[in-house]
């Protein structure tokens, strides 16, 4: 078994997961008919360029980016104070800095008189790209019910879209058994998801897919990893959903009859729910070989949620195979590129990179 704990692979599966979204994006509503005519029935293969010439990203880039920040900086606080990490508490803070990149400023939730992370001050950020009215409405209200989970019932995708970065500080945190890296990354996974998504099959696949990051950048196979999530999984109430939709997205993987195509990736669902966009992210991730551009075209080409069925699909496939990977000709245009390498890098690297406090301040 392999490590991959390098940086090559922790960048990788943020612009991985960046490129997911940027291509997904343009057209994330459209139906695979209407795609189908838009391409010459090629299918969306390219990146579309928006603004300024640039390959933009969505609120899932943008949020997966404050995810790390609220986790680094809950880290940084625990330190300073010598206390067990309050992530729950630094990932509010930064979604609540994320509200406000989406002009939403003036909320009375947002946390004010305490200095806030780098992202922040990055213009960039600071474009409404298509946010889940759920993420808005659920921080603007900022109310919990038990465990600090959202007081909704929504089971949307907009937890498991910005994920990633549970598994791949957990795996640099939880060196020990690989199980008990999978558990760490499981349960921060989850608990971010759940400050905006209050039903189990909204925060559980977010757990799941930090959880098979995770175990990936340790040496893992895509499989393996989904299979130590079942574990975790049986042991939750309330997790058959989830559970269904890995054994769903494994066996369609594993049936040579039925041959990757957006045919085949629709009847996981269509990836407005957390559990289906787990379901196709992790199924085009499995049948796409050694080639992350195949997997993540096969992941947006579909009536769906485009964008972050392609993006979960990019974060799993740049972890496994590093920044390498992604073709030359979509990072050389995407949004944020550097931003996005820097903040996986900072992942990895810890509170020895550069600028650390002022980037990731303690609460």
């Amino acid at each position: 078994m392999n490590s991959r704990m390098s940086e090559a692979h922790y960048t990788g599966c943020l612009l991985g997961g960046a490129c997911g979204d940027a291509l997904g994006w343009p057209v994330e509503f459209e139906s695979l008919e209407r795609i189908r005519q838009l391409t010459d029935w090629d299918g969306l293969t390219e990146m579309t360029p928006g603004k300024d010439g640039l390959y933009e990203i969505t609120d899932d880039t943008q949020m997966t980016l404050f995810t790390a920040e609220g986790l680094l900086r809950g880290l940084t606080s625990a330190r300073a104070a010598g206390t067990p990490p309050d992530y729950v508490a630094a990932l509010q803070r930064s979604f609540l800095c994320w509200l406000a990149t989406q002009g939403e400023r003036g909320s009375e939730s947002y946390p004010k008189g305490e200095q806030a992370g780098w992202l922040l001050g990055i213009e960039g950020l600071h474009q409404r790209r298509g946010p889940g009215t759920t993420c808005l409405s659920a921080l603007r209200a900022l109310r919990f019910s038990g465990s600090a989970i959202a007081a909704n019932g929504s089971k949307g995708c907009g937890g498991i879209m910005r994920a990633a970065p549970a598994g791949l500080l957990a795996a640099r945190l939880e060196t020990g058994e690989l199980s008990s890296t999978a558990g760490l990354a499981f349960e921060m996974g989850w608990q971010a998801a759940a400050i905006t998504h209050g039903d189990p099959s909204g925060y559980f696949p977010a757990g799941v897919l930090a959880a098979v990051i995770a175990c990936v950048v340790r040496g893992e196979s895509i499989k393996e990893g989904v299979e130590r999530s079942l574990v975790l999984l049986s042991a939750r109430e309330d997790s058959g959903e989830t559970i269904g939709a890995l054994q769903a997205a494994l066996t369609l993987a594993q049936d040579r009859s039925q041959a990757p195509s957006p045919e085949t990736v629709e009847t996981l669902g269509a990836g407005w729910i957390g559990s289906e966009a787990l379901a196709i992210g992790l199924y085009c991730a499995l049948v796409a070989g050694d080639d992350l551009a195949r997997g993540v075209r096969l992941a947006v080409n579909h009536s769906g949620d485009s964008d972050s069925t392609g993006s979960i699909a990019g974060n799993l496939l740049g972890a496994l195979h590093g920044e390498g990977a992604i073709p030359a000709r979509w990072l050389e245009r995407l949004e944020l590129a550097e931003v996005i390498r820097q903040v996986g890098s900072d992942l990895l690297a810890g509170e020895g990179a550069a600028g650390w406090l002022t980037k990731y301040p303690a609460l």
